[in-house]
Parts: C-alpha cells; sequence; structure tokens
C-alpha cells in the first residue's frame, strides 16, 4: 500500500504512467464522493459519504469496496491545515501528513511519519483548477491532476497521471486530501452539511 521509494525503480522510462479518470460523483443514490476509473473504463476506487460519519474522515475504497487508505484530518494542528493519511482502515499510526502549505508555489507538502522510508513530496499548482504537480524529494513530478478533456465541462470530471514507481493509492489518497483542502465545497463539508 505504501509506495516505493523512488530510489528503488531501476528504469521508470520502460514503464508507461497509469492515467486514471476522476468523477467528483458517487455511484450510490442520494451520496456525495468520487468514482474514479481505470484506462480501460474500469471502476478503480470508490468514496462514497457513507463512509464518514462525523465529517473529518474519507476511506478511499478500491473497486472491490476494501478500503486503501484512510485520510484523516487532524484537528488543533499548529501547523496548520492537516490532514493524516493511514494504511487501509487502520486509524493509529499515519503512514504520511499532508499539510497544507500556503507559501510561493507550494500548495501542500506531504511527508512520511513515523520513522518511514518513503520520501516527502510537494504538490504545487492549482487544485480549483485541477492543475497540479505532486513532486518527490528531488524534483521529480510523479503525479498529475490534469484538467478534463475539452469535450468535459467543468472540474467535476479530471485526470489523474502516476508515474511508475509510485503508489496509485497513494497518489489518489493525495488528491482526496487535496479536495478537502481546497475545492469548494469539498466532499466532507458537502457530505457534514446534507
Amino acid at each position: 500500500m505504501v509506495p516505493r521509494p523512488a530510489s528503488a525503480v531501476v528504469d521508470r522510462a520502460e514503464e508507461a504512467p497509469t492515467t486514471l479518470t476522476v468523477w467528483r460523483k458517487s455511484l450510490l443514490f442520494d451520496c456525495k464522493g468520487f468514482t474514479v476509473y481505470d484506462p480501460s473504463g474500469n471502476l478503480a476506487y470508490r468514496v462514497d459519504s457513507y463512509a464518514s460519519e462525523n465529517g473529518d474522515e474519507v476511506v478511499l475504497m478500491d473497486a472491490a469496496g476494501r478500503p486503501a487508505f484512510t485520510v484523516r484530518r487532524k484537528r488543533f494542528s499548529l501547523q496548520g491545515e492537516q490532514w493524516l493519511v493511514f494504511a487501509g482502515e487502520e486509524t493509529r499510526r499515519p503512514v504520511y501528513a499532508i499539510r497544507r502549505n500556503g507559501r510561493g508555489k507550494t500548495m501542500a507538502n506531504v511527508t512520511a511519519c513515523a520513522g518511514g522510508t518513503s520520501p516527502s513530496y510537494e504538490v504545487e499548482g492549482s487544485y480549483a483548477r485541477r492543475c497540479c504537480v505532486l513532486y518527490d524529494g528531488e524534483r521529480r513530478a510523479v503525479a498529475e491532476v490534469r484538467p478534463s478533456p475539452k469535450e468535459v465541462v467543468g472540474t467535476d470530471v479530471f485526470r489523474l497521471v502516476v508515474q511508475p514507481g509510485v503508489g496509485v493509492s497513494f497518489a489518489m489518497a493525495v488528491v482526496v486530501a487535496l479536495e478537502q483542502m481546497f475545492a469548494r465545497p469539498s466532499l466532507l463539508r458537502s457530505w457534514s452539511t446534507a
């Protein structure tokens, strides 16, 4: 579940990036969430409103409904708005912390928690415009949120392009956290007020 460090990748050029189509809509009736499709048009991930009872936690599930990551808001953080990413449904030991950053081009920082050997990341760009890049510690673009094709209008459908060597589930968990930090209205705020 945790992405491999970029240094463990022998030759990134041999593998093709993974492109997901992200739709900001739930497949379930009367729910809000994400539906994510792989390049073949098959369901890859989903996030539905029933996964959050108190409005500060989102569970990213694979196509079979198994939890891939839980993204939870950290309350009362002295470092500003921060979201913790946990493997599966386990919520005691976070794998990553994603912190909102308002300085310069960097909109968020993603850091490994508790002595992890995974690299840190920075997100630059504009999530509201669906145009941002996740960079690893060596400033390599490892994932990118791109606007939807021209035939689809609006920001409810967009693409997530993930480079080889980075966990696709991890990249999608970062997108879920960015949604909570930067989208208006965000999925959680929509859920908790519905």
